[in-house]
């Protein structure tokens, strides 16, 4: 399935991801967010992996994506900037946008000159995104929005922001549109810090109050931004599926050197019948969701319909990573429980993948009315 130009992505994220481990780590204790990295993700090219040349990308295809988010999935907070910079906003804007919206933001986006955000959840609007309460009224040639985001990845260190609001509240999910705004326009955020996992990765709040944006600044058409958002969900969830596969060789890679190097009772532990089960369960949770991912990618690749698959996918692997995780604590006893061993930080950041980006009780929702085309919500 791999082409030269994937082993050779693959071979360039390793090489970086051995220089940016120990600096990663520093951001981490401090939740600071990793500017120097990013910039140099920016100048490998990583952040714009599938835009085209002409655009400011590397021109790749969507395979080179996977094998990337895959290869720095061991480091979610740096996985969670390539996710939310490709999956959720330049592949919306690469689908939806009008040639000068292109123009205008996707190379600089490529380039990692300005990060981008997706902003649909809010306080009271998680699961059920076609209840958010963001309005959009119409001033002349401009829409003026009031409202609020939360738990909105790189909040604080984007420069545009993809805000779905309601233009029609009578309309339900038909009356929602997709804005691009800038932070020039008016926003304000605020960081949430505390967090269990992803503690280099940015997270806020953002504040709409009496933003001005001007029409041409519409993703899609008035009324077409459920659809993006359900659409761009679809690829992300692609994305955190490759980023748990990614996050769960990690976790076996590590489990294996330690249970070759520990020895008790003479022996490696690795030499175990149960440690081995542990190992024989890991590899096997990291498999399956491989290849539930590579399913969702390949159809996805195809130009074919793939929300049923990139949910399975999402699910298996955004669980499968939890019990990989825990498995690596306890085969690595009570060293596994001290933060400089990294096994400590792949459970705290293996959590939030059943969280973000639908729920896995959402997820195990749309797989069952795709499966007897009911809706089990509103």
């Amino acid at each position: 399935m791999e082409v030269p130009e994937h082993r050779e992505i693959r071979e360039l994220a390793r090489r970086f991801l051995e220089e940016a481990r120990p600096l990663l780590w520093e951001y981490e204790a401090k939740e600071a967010f990793p500017w120097p990295l990013v910039e140099r993700m920016a100048e490998l090219g990583f952040l714009g992996v599938f835009v085209p040349e002409a655009l400011g990308g590397a021109g790749l295809d969507f395979w080179a994506y996977i094998a990337l988010l895959e290869e720095l999935g061991g480091v979610s907070s740096l996985r969670s900037i390539l996710s939310v910079q490709q999956s959720l906003v330049l592949t919306p804007l690469l689908t939806f946008g009008k040639e000068a919206q292109k123009r205008r933001y996707v190379p600089r986006l490529a380039r990692g000159e300005i990060l981008g955000a997706f902003g649909l959840t809010e306080p009271g609007s998680g699961s059920d995104a076609a209840s958010l309460r963001t309005r959009a009224h119409r001033d002349g040639a401009f829409y003026v929005l009031e409202g609020q985001k939360t738990f909105i990845s790189h909040a604080n260190v984007a420069e545009v922001f993809l805000i779905f609001a309601k233009t029609d509240p009578q309309a339900g999910a038909r009356g929602i549109t997709c804005f691009l705004v800038e932070r020039g326009d008016g926003v304000r955020t605020q960081p949430l810090k505390g967090k269990l996992g992803l503690r280099a990765a940015d997270t806020g709040v953002v504040f709409l109050d009496g933003v001005r944006v001007p029409e041409d600044r519409v993703l899609g058409r008035e009324g077409e931004g459920f659809r993006i958002a359900m659409a761009t969900l679809d690829t992300g969830r692609i994305s955190l599926a490759a980023g748990a596969v990614g996050l769960m060789q990690r976790a076996l890679d590590l489990s294996l050197r330690y249970t070759r190097e520990r020895e008790q009772f003479g022996r490696p532990v690795a030499s175990f019948q149960l440690v081995q089960g542990h190992l024989a369960e890991m590899k096997l949770d990291l498999e399956a969701s491989r290849l539930l991912t590579y399913q969702a990618a390949w159809k996805k690749q195809k130009g074919e319909r793939y929300t049923l698959e990139a949910s399975l996918a999402k699910l298996y692997a955004s669980e499968a990573a939890n019990r990989v995780a825990y498995r690596a604590i306890q085969v690595h006893g009570g060293y596994g429980f001290l933060e400089e061993y990294e096994v400590a930080r792949l459970y705290r950041d293996a959590r939030i993948l059943t969280l973000y980006e639908g729920t896995s009780e959402v997820q195990r929702l749309i797989i069952g009315a795709h499966l007897t085309g009911m809706k089990g919500f509103a």
